[in-house]
């Protein structure tokens, strides 16, 4: 069998229009601006409305992907949804996303692999296409994070917020040379051992009540730091790269000093690593699509660059992925 290779042809994103400042958290928990920018570089986030669903995110990143890649719903064949927050507990947000398209055909799922997730959804929609399965997939990840968090814990509610990405991947057409374009390799792994130092507690099966977003940050940065250089590694040697090859970094956006140690792992300067953690905060499963769109929109990733994806969430999931963007 020949494998198909997926081309990264299109990305959007949607914010909810509701801001949260650092300023405006101070007046609700023990906590400052200062406090919050200097320990995670974070200055705002993004919440979603009362009313405004994980689903309905999800939608507006997807069009806009779709517009970037000139592509309509009717083109695609898959739809994978990467998200910790979904709309219900069944039927799946990927259904709902694909209601709400007007997309009657093909097939539709959810992942769960936290601030991962849209690693793993671009892992598992890339094989769909490389394996025959699918000609042209949504790949999305979309959060309402802040319907999980404690905000009378300063630890973890300044941390995160809402937003949606989403891309479009295609399977390359036979007269195309992408020989070094598209998904190059993408790199997933996991280590159930260490659930309990990133976690909600809640859930279905358990308590019967959604619960709280609870973290050992200590431990958490520790393990980032680590398991993400390791994965970067094996994402460069699968390939036979070093990371001079590398255009842009673009990784999850948890926390500053992880974003600046791996920057200074692979000896890339601050202009080839794109960070919006200051404006977005930590939105889960979408930062790493809500950086690439806005890299992409305002010029600074352009098509033919080569970007390394990397993201660590509870469970403990992580992994990389390295795509040459666009098409030839």
């Amino acid at each position: 069998m020949t494998l198909k290779k997926s081309l990264l042809v299109g990305c959007g994103s949607y914010l909810p229009q509701r801001i949260v400042t650092n300023d405006e958290l101070a007046k609700k928990v023990d906590t400052s601006d200062e406090w919050i920018s200097k320990r995670t570089g974070i200055r705002q986030r993004h919440v979603a409305a009362e009313g405004e669903m994980t689903s309905d995110l999800a939608v507006e990143a997807a069009r806009r992907a779709l517009d970037n890649a000139g592509m309509e719903i009717g083109d695609i064949d898959l739809i994978v949804v990467a998200t910790t927050t979904p709309d219900d507990t069944f039927p799946s947000t990927a259904t709902k996303v694909q209601a709400k398209l007007a997309m009657e055909h093909g097939a539709a799922f959810d992942i769960q692999a936290v601030c991962a997730g849209f690693i793993y959804a671009l892992a598992t929609a890339d094989n769909f296409i490389r394996a025959g399965q699918a000609r042209a997939a949504l790949v999305i990840g979309a959060e309402t994070f802040s319907r999980i968090l404690d905000w009378e814990d300063r630890s973890t509610c300044v941390l995160f917020g809402d937003g949606a990405g989403a891309v479009v991947l295609r399977a390359a057409r036979a007269d195309e040379n992408v020989d070094d374009f598209g998904v190059l390799s993408t790199h997933l792994h996991s280590d159930g051992r260490h659930r309990d130092i990133l976690y909600v507690d809640g859930g279905p099966s358990s308590t019967k009540t959604v619960g709280h977003v609870r973290m050992a940050g200590q431990e958490v940065f520790r393990h980032a730091v680590s398991k993400l250089s390791g994965v970067i590694d094996e994402a460069l040697d699968a390939n036979g790269l070093t990371s001079s090859a590398i255009d842009w970094l673009i990784p999850h956006q948890a926390n500053a000093r992880i974003i600046k140690s791996m920057a200074q792992k692979m000896k890339l300067p601050d202009d080839k690593v794109v960070s919006t953690i200051d404006r977005h905060a930590n939105t889960s499963a979408a930062s790493v699509p809500l950086a690439l769109s806005e890299a992409m929109a305002d010029g600074r990733v352009k098509n033919g660059d080569l970007v390394l994806f990397e993201a660590i969430g509870g469970g403990l999931v992580w992994g990389a992925g390295l795509v040459r963007i666009g098409a030839p």
